[in-house]
């Protein structure tokens, strides 16, 4: 269970639970990988969880021109 970020703040940032799901897991990849941080610091210790933070501090977020091509 996701205790924070909060859900609802999280799709304020991401339109659709799905969108956010594969937002969250590709970052969290990325962050396994050795991606670099984008935070100077998190509350969470797992991948998934910092995605998830930087998804609602606005750093992470869909490609818009990426989303207008799936419609």
């Amino acid at each position: 269970m996701i205790l924070y970020p909060s859900v609802d703040k999280l799709l304020k940032r991401v339109d659709s639970r799905y969108s956010l799901i594969m937002l969250a897991s590709k970052r969290a990849h990325e962050l396994d990988a050795g991606a670099k941080p984008l935070l100077s610091k998190y509350d969470s210790v797992k991948s998934v969880g910092k995605a998830l933070e930087e998804i609602v501090a606005g750093d992470v977020m869909i490609d818009p021109d990426t989303k207008a091509k799936l419609k």
